[in-house]
């Protein structure tokens, strides 16, 4: 078994091996994994992109044509899709991207799926901690597929340098829902399937409600499965600006925040919660407020 100092030497030579090892050391909060995470050189100028929008909105397609064309361009890249979470047996639904097969095997290219455990955004604390993992190997750009929830993934905001919210035409219907929700975290905005109808209406539309943010926004049409217009998103991602100071310090708040937040909550095991739930649900006097007060006492 390698030390973790030796497997932070490994990661730094590109083992992918070593990467996964330490990233289920980190994901699991295995022994050894605090220690690891402290000792770690993290490159905090490698890019992470967050990738997210609702259900249908073809997010895993283009990420499928973002990885193509890095690759092909000798770039090294790193996905985390993040999966729902079975409220009943607490593991991924989804499980490895079967999208994403054709990139397993490239040499340039990582991909993990990773459960959501719950959170409500759907990212939780150890997604964090498992960028800045990935952060360590000397990627050039780490992109965060996020669960298609709505306006709910506004963590997303918290975690990613650069967020991008996929919509389709079809999402003019209800462009004044979205409004409430991703419109305000995203940093670009792309329509996907743009070959349909509307499309160009809907991304017209899109841009006169983002005229309306502080800082200019984006908007670009692809069709992501035929790997059109992916390459200006590209282009604009190459060529974003640095973060405003405000915002970075935003990013690290928000990150220390779901940190401690999940340090103090760490002692609580959600399946071991579960079944003492239904043991005392079954008695006649069942409360569960105070089953919450006499459980914070044990």
């Amino acid at each position: 078994m390698n030390s973790h100092s030796s497997l932070i030497v490994e990661i730094k030579k590109g083992s992918f091996i070593a990467l996964a090892r330490v990233l289920t050391l980190v994901e699991n909060s295995l022994d050894g994994s605090d220690d690891l995470l402290k000792g770690l050189k993290i490159n905090q100028r490698i890019p992470v992109i967050g990738i997210t929008g609702p259900p249908g909105a073809g997010k895993s397609t283009l990420v499928n044509s973002m990885i193509d064309q890095w690759s092909e361009a000798g770039k090294k890249i790193a996905v985390i899709a993040v999966d729902p979470t079975s409220p009943f047996n607490l593991g991924s639904l989804l499980g490895d991207r079967i999208r994403m097969s054709a990139h397993f095997n490239k040499p340039n290219v990582y991909i993990r799926s990773v459960a959501t455990r719950g959170s409500v955004g759907g990212l939780s604390a150890k997604i964090i901690e498992m960028v800045d993992v990935l952060r360590s190997a000397d990627f050039d750009y780490i992109i965060v597929e996020t669960v298609g929830v709505g306006q709910s993934e506004i963590e997303i905001a918290g975690l990613a340098d650069i967020t991008v919210v996929v919509l389709v035409p079809e999402a003019g219907d209800e462009i004044q829902h979205i409004k409430s929700g991703l419109m305000e975290i995203g940093n670009v905005f792309v329509v996907n399937k743009a070959d349909r109808d509307g499309a160009v209406s809907f991304a017209n539309k899109l841009t006169k409600m983002l005229h309306q943010r502080k800082n200019v926004v984006p908007v670009f049409k692809t069709i992501a499965d035929k790997g059109i217009g992916t390459q200006d998103l590209l282009h604009w991602i190459r060529n974003a600006g640095e973060e405003e100071s405000d915002l970075r310090l935003f990013l690290y708040v928000e990150k220390a925040f779901k940190l401690i937040q999940n340090y103090r909550m760490r002692d609580i095991v959600k399946s071991e919660l579960q079944q003492k739930v239904a043991e005392a649900y079954d008695k006649p006097d069942f409360n569960l407020y105070k089953f919450i007060n006499a459980y914070k006492e044990n």
